[in-house]
């Protein structure tokens, strides 16, 4: 397979923290801190920290809000920033505080002057400002679209009807330019999508909002009362054009995919990414993968397969798991006994939904010792408790909070059979 000397699960590993490495944020976000020094700079996100410190190495004694979920780790900051924390997935009262505060921060600057937003993914969740509906009632329908499948598209499709920042609203509600720089953890690279949209137009309406709560068949009455109120015309849609504002996307998940294919082929392996847009249930995807697996395996030819985007997972069981460690599961399965391949399936952010990890790693007897530790692999599946299947197994990949994301990444070292 290579000329490194690592042992593959080493090799995987390796991989994943040399493409986090390779994709910083401050490194991504370095080209565009010229010019003109901003007036004010707001970073929100899991990979808000190493970009505030970036911009304020930049651009020194530029006053700044500084917005970071819990567990993200803090690098020294001077004083002029002020730093707040919030929960995430799901928001609480501390997003809500975060962005009113940060209404009122841009709300003070004036039309001859500039703010720096920097934006990365869980940014929706962080900055939470409920439209129409209480906080616990947003925060309900957000978690009942996640447990039925929905993707980021449409959650944030609902999210940006019921926010006073979001679809736009922050960048409407100041009168200062806004010059926004995005990292991307979405599939498509939307800027509209990422972080639901703060300082981009809305191409979404009320009446879009309500189908998603159809298509994934969610009741929330008091959501549903507001948004139907909206698609009458009784409410303010969301704006459609903003003048003051422009969004740039400086990296996304096919950033991370070169990055670790660049590393892997530093060491000698053949490496062929496969797309980065791959969405859908994660054990449908594991699906896919399997069959390209044994293709690659019929060519007589050691690769590493690299692919990347965002799966889902409906969940209908009451384990411990994320879309990583399901990919990773179904694949085992996909593949069934000594299978040959070592694999890593793990998101950039460092979490993967309740797995404890940011993902999984997979090797040719995950089966057989599962098997020999009394796991019940499919059973696993079914109870959408991967997160507990592999922490058994001592094959989580648990690097704690990366500050980054660039969505998953997924790599299969394949040898031929």
């Amino acid at each position: 397979m290579s000329t490194s000397p690592l042992p593959q699960t080493d090799l995987l590993c390796e991989t994943y923290h040399a493409a986090l490495a390779a994709t910083a944020p401050g490194l991504l976000l370095a080209p565009y801190l010229s010019g003109r020094s901003p007036d004010f700079i707001l970073a929100v996100g899991k990979a808000a920290a190493p970009m505030m410190r970036a911009a304020q190495e930049a651009f020194p004694a530029v006053p700044g809000l500084l917005v970071l979920p819990d567990g993200a780790p803090l690098p020294p900051l001077p004083a002029q920033v002020e730093v707040r924390r919030a929960a995430h997935p799901l928001p609480d009262a501390r997003s809500v505080a975060a962005a009113r505060l940060a209404q009122v921060r841009l709300g003070a600057l004036t039309a001859d002057q500039e703010v720096l937003a920097l934006f990365s993914g869980g940014a929706s969740a962080l900055l939470c400002a409920p439209r129409g509906v209480t906080l616990a009632q947003k925060a309900a329908v957000c978690t009942e679209l996640m447990r039925a499948g929905a993707d980021i598209q449409a959650l944030n499709t609902v999210r940006r009807h019921l926010s006073d920042v979001k679809g736009g609203r922050l960048a409407a509600g100041t009168r200062a330019r806004v010059r926004a720089l995005l990292l991307s953890d979405v599939v498509g690279d939307d800027p509209a999508i990422i972080a639901s949209g703060p300082a981009v137009p809305d191409p979404t309406t009320y009446a879009d909002a309500l189908a998603v709560l159809d298509r994934f068949a969610v009741p929330a009455p008091e959501v549903r009362t507001y948004l139907r109120a909206g698609a009458q015309g009784l409410h303010e849609e969301t704006p459609s054009v903003l003048p003051n504002a422009h969004s740039t996307v400086i990296g996304r998940n096919g950033t991370l995919l070169r990055a670790a294919q660049a590393a892997l082929e530093s060491k000698g392996i053949r490496a062929i990414i496969l797309g980065e847009t791959f969405t859908g249930e994660a054990r449908d995807l594991a699906v896919w993968h399997a069959a390209e697996v044994r293709r690659a395996q019929a060519e007589g030819v050691p690769v590493a397969l690299i692919s990347g985007g965002e799966a889902t997972v409906t969940v209908r069981g009451a384990g411990r798991g994320g879309r990583n460690t399901e990919f990773a599961l179904a694949l085992a399965l996909a593949l069934g006994d000594d299978h040959g391949i070592y694999g890593v399936s793990a998101g950039s952010d460092g979490v993967d939904g309740t797995s404890g990890g940011a993902g999984a790693l997979l090797s040719p007897d995950t089966l057989r010792r599962a098997a020999t530790l009394g796991l019940d692999a499919p059973g696993a599946l079914a109870a959408n408790d991967s997160g507990s299947f592999f922490a058994a197994l001592d094959d989580l990949l648990v690097p704690g909070p990366t500050g980054q994301n660039l969505n998953d990444l997924r790599v299969l070292l394949v040898e031929p059979v």
